[in-house]
């Protein structure tokens, strides 16, 4: 990086485990760059859960504004924070955390990130039947996400049902006028998926470049909206199939880019100009080239 680093400098970062395949920080040091932030973003590699109460206790103390939140730590993180906004109570994880005035208060970006990329690609959610695929912390922001805005349905479709089912639970208070299910990741389900307007993988699988789709490519048709969390250099077998039925694609990077500018924004307080998607999209993807083994950051 070119800029200088100087003793005003603030921090940001992520912290999880891996983080060889992250991407944030080329993204977020351009945005900085392109905003005038005298801030730099590291990647801090937590190993162990165990350690992670010491990190959050550095970042009182060390000049940071946040850090996000990846895998495998967004449901730990939860009770590590100070206060913790609605959304992220309400998906149970929290991937970014804001530290002010000594303290750590925790939101969940994820789902507004990926209604905000839905929308780009000029897909609006109201009204929809949605097939979420999964019930950990990405499915939980997911479906948050989803019921703010007022979906029609959710089919939660995941191979532990009794997981889905907490899910769906925990959600239950905020439904409003969403309908909601829970179902076995299985062929029994096959019509929930057939029938949805929006296919939404929020698993994990697909990081790799020989995991097969999550749910039966055969499912899958020129009617759907289909996104994956995941994001590689290559489609995910989920997004290629989908290309090649029909369907509209939306994938992992353009969630990852646009949940990293709202957290860039509640870091600044509104003190600078929204963060650049652009800008952020664009480093993003020279950083990860056309490299097969990038993954996903969730």
């Amino acid at each position: 990086m070119s800029r200088r680093i100087g003793a005003r400098t603030k921090l940001a970062g992520v912290v999880g485990w891996p983080l060889g395949h992250t991407l944030s920080p080329a993204m977020h040091n351009a945005a900085y760059e392109a905003l005038g932030l005298d801030w730099v973003y590291l990647s801090l590699p937590v190993p162990e859960e165990g350690h992670l109460i010491r990190v959050f206790g550095c970042l009182k103390v060390l000049p940071f504004v946040g850090v996000n939140v990846t895998m495998p730590y967004k449901q730990a993180a939860l009770v590590l924070c100070d206060e913790v906004a609605m959304q992220a109570q309400m998906a149970g994880a929290v991937n970014t955390v804001h530290v002010s005035e000594g303290r750590l208060i925790g939101y969940n970006t994820d789902g507004r990130g990926l209604l905000e990329a839905l929308s780009d690609a000029g897909v609006e959610v109201a009204g929809k039947r949605i097939a979420l695929i999964g019930a950990g912390g990405a499915a939980g922001a997911a479906f948050v996400g989803f019921v703010l805005a007022r979906a029609a349905s959710i089919a939660v479709l995941n191979r532990s049902v009794r997981r889905a089912e907490e899910l769906v639970e925990r959600m239950r208070p905020h439904l409003r006028d969403t309908a909601a299910e829970v179902l076995p990741l299985a062929p029994s389900s096959a019509e929930a998926v057939r029938t949805a307007d929006l296919v939404v993988n929020a698993t994990s699988v697909g990081m790799r470049a020989d995991e097969p789709s999550p749910v039966p490519v055969e499912w899958l048709h020129a009617g759907h909206v289909v996104c994956d969390v995941v994001y590689r250099g290559q489609p995910t077998a989920l997004l290629a199939a989908a290309k090649a039925a029909g369907a509209t694609t939306v994938d992992g990077l353009q969630m990852l880019v646009r949940q990293g500018a709202i957290a860039i924004d509640i870091w600044s307080e509104n003190t600078t100009a929204p963060a650049p998607r652009d800008v952020m999209l664009a480093a993003a993807r020279e950083a990860a080239g056309d490299s097969s083994d990038r993954g996903a950051e969730q």
